[in-house]
């Protein structure tokens, strides 16, 4: 059955001497993997629709309970060349890239995943040097998700969490003295951090480019962040691995 929907392509991977597999987050599929024949040919009719940060109209077709469904059109909605040919501001966008095809599963549909991207790359089309916006993205994109830090409580017994400002990674929140051993690594979050943290939540994506926040409030928070998803990833990986057949 052939199928339409609109996607980014997050990532190509050779296959064979001429053929890709392609990732893609879409509107309405989610993350989706497909197949593309032979777009390494000079005169494939796929051209260059298929680099990373592309954002097409794409048809594909395949059984509903196919593993890889080909790519037969892909027409380019928008290019986003000047993030892809930026080098700094491709690293900085890698990360985004990296954390949908990591935290979402396939084919299962996440509007809000797939609009979130595709609007934080329209802004950075005009502003990829605002720290800001990559921060915003992983905030948002664990809230979406439901792999948000918790802030408010401690992550053990719920007590409220005014005046506790240690992050304890692998429980994912802030813990209360009575329930952290003394082994536990936590990371220090000052009062200001978490003012800012929990701010930034009440921004819209539209309005981040107003916000002004001294560098050490950004370092601190997204060390907490990018230490709550570098253990969240490393527990997915594991748990897929445990789940294998």
């Amino acid at each position: 059955m052939l199928k339409r929907t609109e996607g980014i392509v997050l990532k190509s991977s050779p296959f064979g001497e001429a053929d890709l597999i392609v990732t893609y987050l879409t509107r309405d599929y989610g993350l989706l993997k497909v197949f593309a024949k032979s777009p390494r040919k000079i005169k494939s009719r796929f051209g260059s629709s298929l680099e990373p940060l592309t954002y097409s109209r794409i048809a594909f077709i395949g059984k509903e309970d196919a593993n890889l469904p080909r790519l037969t059109q892909s027409d380019i909605i928008k290019a986003f060349h000047l993030l892809r040919d930026d080098l700094k501001c491709f690293l900085g966008i890698s990360e985004m890239l990296e954390l949908s095809i990591r935290f979402l599963p396939e084919k299962e549909p996440n509007f809000k995943a797939f609009k979130l991207l595709l609007d934080t790359l329209l802004r950075l089309e005009s502003d990829c040097s605002n720290k800001l916006y990559y921060l915003y993205y992983k905030i948002r994109f664990l809230e979406i998700t439901g792999y948000s830090p918790r802030f408010d409580a401690c992550g053990r017994c719920g007590a409220n969490g005014n005046g506790h400002h240690h992050f304890y990674v692998s429980h994912g929140s802030i813990m209360c003295e009575r329930c952290v051993g003394d082994r536990e690594s936590s990371i220090r979050m000052t009062d200001g951090t978490l003012k800012f943290y929990k701010s930034l939540l009440k921004w819209s994506l539209s309005n981040i480019n107003r916000v002004r926040a001294p560098e050490y409030f950004l370092s601190e928070v997204n060390n907490v962040i990018n230490s709550h998803i570098a253990y969240i990833a490393g527990s997915l990986k594991s748990f897929s691995f445990s789940n294998m057949p």
